[in-house]
């Protein structure tokens, strides 16, 4: 069977537009997870593949990084999940017969959905200088042009290498291993685009930059509260840890601009109950106005700190510092203030009170609702307090739950993909492999881009991802990375970033998580870190999609060996041949991997690494303890006759890949030109529904930028907000419009204007 890819790209700028639904997953979700892989990989293929989804003897799903409980379900998988799957054993192909028939700028012109529908690259591709078109080109030849631009360099610094979530722990471990030997630290990965914020304010007040709970946490918690998160469409298999805490009693908070129907009702497709009644998940909404989180935090650790006997005084004696600032800072918490940076009313905040009074085990979670704003480190910081005033960090059931997307993107961080490495860990990688590590601090993702720009930077290489689709500023990006000498892209797929090149441009195809992986010593397996800190090994089960692949590790281990040739001591050959031995030297390099090899064999469905905060109240800070902190509450405030955007995904949709046009959650179909705005809104803005509208963003330093045709869809948003997806929305955010500490892209808190537009 052979799967055809659309052949022209479909009009995107005309949806239809139904009410909003108030209920996730259900049979509706089954029967489009089987239709969309039926489309991608036929019957048996799809019966072959999905069964082997985050098994403990099958792959980690490429989609998000939830993790799995020690039992697992034979449907060990999202709808979403099934997207990412399907499109990676897809039986659709990208030969150079394509890359023949569309030349860069033909593919500049196509949609990310179109691009991405085409199928899995199948041969090395090469843009040469001055070519209109890429050409096949042998792997020792990219290889050779790589270490002739790398080595051209005036500079290790003017290289950067980009590494997406998906990238597996040794394939990471290797291409930061590389970058080091090779001189720089020039390591952004998508974490500075997404969890950064988390990661800063984290390291500060606990001392270590992950989420303190785990699922067995979720299921044993009296209060959970999700802010900022969209679990239903971003992370559907937390609906069932929601679903079983629920069930043994367990209350929920959705702190969120926009009602999401996952977070309302979870219709749970492996149960036949759950398939046709589902479970009623939230007990309380908070619809919050976009930015407001930190200021309702504050509001609340006032409260807690005016009612008698809330506070766990023996936690905050005898392991924390600052409290004593903290108290000041949060007792002039104002109400009035509070109510209009949030959009709440007095009484839902104390109804929210009395279920934190109630709750003797309370977590956290939130996503990138928190952590894109100028003032996001300091929003988590308070949420951070707000967990230590009553020790609910290191106490089973309670903690911080910051929920990653990408499968692997917490690993990445925890193999070294960091541009700001601890010492420590440089001291360590040197010790194992006689090298001297750059100390100086390298670029992310902002930086890099500015760089490019430039002229700083003149080698781009990323490991996966979407750059220019994921990155802030579009034009600018576009502009940055067309700067370049050489772009250099290891992918499965095509995506926007491939028709955004340098002066000379490479494709390299690798071998994605589903497919078989044998090197010279036999078959091999990977590893990934999952949102909680659980460490297990992924196995692919099927044929790779051309003979011509390489995989990810394969490839860092000959590029090394191009660049670096005989003057390196490190056996990049032996990596390439034998991933264990690649463990063995993370086993000495990265604390917590100790007898890495042994500790993947003797627990087929992971292990836990260690976290000080969680397992013994031991905080790694710079005062040995868990700090509370003071920061100035901050919201943003929008002139008259403007909203407030945030950017968000739609439900066809995971980061920058987009599975097709619908978001059948939010009423949305055959479109993705769309923003949502409050019906009262757009009223006094004079946009009916179903009018078109530009969006044009407005900055303190008087700058604005425009994205055009956008249909006007009223839907129930918090008053003086509107939503529309990325990466449409992207050209709205200036590179410089940063999260504070974090330099994360403020793609939540946009200020817009809405102006007549021609399109329909």
């Amino acid at each position: 069977m052979v799967s055809k890819p659309p052949v022209g790209d479909p009009v995107q700028d005309a949806p239809q537009v139904t009410p909003p639904q108030h209920a996730a997953a259900g049979l509706p979700a089954v029967g489009h997870t089987l239709r969309i892989a039926q489309e991608q990989m036929g019957t048996l293929r799809t019966a072959r593949t999905l069964l082997k989804v985050n098994q403990k003897d099958g792959f980690d799903c490429p989609g998000c990084a939830w993790p799995e409980g020690d039992k697992r379900h034979v449907a060990e998988f999202c709808e979403n999940g099934a997207k990412a799957v399907a499109e990676e054993a897809t039986l659709r192909r990208v030969t150079p017969e394509f890359f023949a028939a569309h030349p860069v700028a033909d593919l500049a012109t196509r949609s990310g959905y179109w691009l991405g529908q085409q199928g899995r690259i199948t041969e090395p591709m090469l843009l040469p200088e001055g070519g209109d078109r890429y050409e096949p080109v042998t792997w020792e030849r990219a290889f050779a042009i790589l270490a002739e631009e790398l080595r051209a360099l005036g500079s290790p610094d003017e290289a950067l290498f980009y590494t997406s979530g998906r990238t597996s722990n040794e394939a990471a471990f290797l291409l930061q291993l590389f970058a080091r030997e090779f001189g720089t630290n020039n390591l952004p990965d998508c974490s500075n685009m997404c969890h950064e914020s988390s990661g800063s304010a984290l390291t500060e007040t606990i001392g270590i930059g992950k989420g303190s709970v785990s699922l067995e946490d979720l299921h044993r918690a009296d209060l959970i509260i999700v802010a900022g998160q969209n679990p239903g469409t971003n992370h559907p298999r937390m609906l069932s840890a929601l679903e079983k805490a629920k069930a043994a009693g367990a209350r929920i908070i959705s702190v969120n601009p926009l009602p999401e129907a996952g977070l309302e009702r979870f219709k749970n497709p492996q149960t036949p109950q759950g398939m046709l009644k589902g479970a009623a998940l939230t007990d309380l909404f908070l619809q919050i106005r976009i930015g407001g989180d930190q200021a309702l935090f504050r509001l609340l650790n006032k409260l807690v700190l005016e009612t008698a006997g809330a506070v766990d005084e023996a936690f905050v004696r005898e392991h924390t510092h600052g409290y004593e600032e903290f108290v000041a800072a949060a007792k002039a918490a104002d109400w009035d203030e509070t109510l209009a940076a949030t959009g709440l009313d007095r009484a839902e905040i104390e109804r929210a009170l009395e279920m934190v009074l109630a709750s003797e085990r309370t977590i956290v979670c939130w996503a990138m609702g928190l952590t894109q704003h100028k003032h996001s480190v300091p929003t988590i910081r308070e949420v951070v307090n707000f967990l230590l005033l009553r020790g609910n960090i290191g106490r089973p059931g309670a903690g911080v739950c910051p929920v990653r997307g990408h499968s692997n993107v917490q690993g990445d961080r925890t193999m070294g993909i960091f541009e700001r490495p601890a010492p420590a860990f440089l001291d360590a990688l040197d010790k194992e492999f006689g090298i001297v590590s750059p100390r100086h601090h390298g670029f992310d993702v902002v930086r890099s881009i500015q760089a490019l720009r430039d002229g700083e930077a003149k080698v781009f290489f990323a490991m996966g991802g979407n750059f220019v689709g994921a990155t802030p500023d579009t034009e600018v990006t576009e502009a940055a990375m067309r700067n370049a000498r050489l772009t250099v892209h290891v992918s499965t797929k095509l995506n926007r970033s491939h028709a955004v090149t340098g002066t000379r441009a490479l494709i390299l195809p690798t071998l994605g998580r589903t497919d078989k992986d044998v090197q010279r010593s036999g078959k091999q397996v990977v590893t990934v870190e999952d949102s909680m800190s659980l460490v297990h090994a992924s196995r692919g089960n099927l044929p790779p999609a051309s003979p011509h692949l390489l995989s990810e590790p394969a490839i860092v281990a000959r590029l090394a060996r191009a660049v670096l040739g005989a003057g390196s001591a490190t056996p990049w050959e032996e990596f390439e041949a034998d991933y264990a031995t690649i463990r063995d030297r993370i086993a000495r390099v990265v604390p917590g991997f100790e007898d890495f090899n042994a500790r993947l064999a003797a627990n087929p469905g992971g292990f836990a690494l260690p976290h000080g905060p969680r397992d013994e109240r031991r905080f790694p800070t710079k005062t040995g303890r868990a700090n509370f902190t003071a920061a100035p509450v901050e919201y943003p405030r929008v002139p008259e006759g403007r909203l407030l955007l945030q950017t968000l995904r739609s439900h066809d949709q995971y980061n920058t890949t987009i599975y097709g046009l619908d978001d059948r959650y939010r009423g949305i179909k055959g479109g993705r030109r769309v923003v949502l705005v409050h019906p009262a809104d757009a009223a006094a803005l004079g946009f009916a529904d179903g009018a078109y509208a530009d969006l044009v963003s407005e900055w303190t330093d008087g700058s604005e930028r425009r994205a055009p045709g956008f249909r006007v869809v009223h839907y129930p948003t918090s008053r003086g907000c509107a939503a529309a997806y990325y990466p449409e929305t992207n050209v709205l955010v200036p590179l410089e419009s940063t999260a504070d500490v974090s330099n994360t892209p403020a793609s939540k808190s946009v200020v817009v204007r809405l102006e007549q537009s021609p399109s329909a």
